[in-house]
């Protein structure tokens, strides 16, 4: 690199918003743990208790939606550094 080139403001900005939204992205792997771990107890349970199968998966689905909303507010904040660019001005 020639040492006459410096860095500007905008590239800087846009090096950080990259950085940024790929580590926004790692809040998907705690939702993925998660709702992996609430199927397996949940198939147990079916596996238990067979007639209460419909109550189980029911409260299963509302509690993977509710974790998976941790996930999906990591992929709005990447696409709006990614893409709206807010830090520009």
């Amino acid at each position: 690199m020639d040492p006459q080139t410096a860095i500007t403001g905008r590239e800087l900005i846009l090096a950080a918003s990259a950085i940024g939204a790929g580590l926004a992205m790692i809040a998907g792997i705690g939702p993925g743990i998660g709702q992996g771990y609430a199927a397996g107890k949940a198939a147990e349970a079916v596996g238990r208790q067979p007639e209460a199968q419909g109550d189980v998966i029911r409260t299963m689905i509302l509690g993977q939606a509710v974790a998976e909303t941790t996930g999906i507010y990591g992929l709005v904040i990447a696409i709006i550094l990614l893409f709206v660019q807010p830090l520009l001005g």
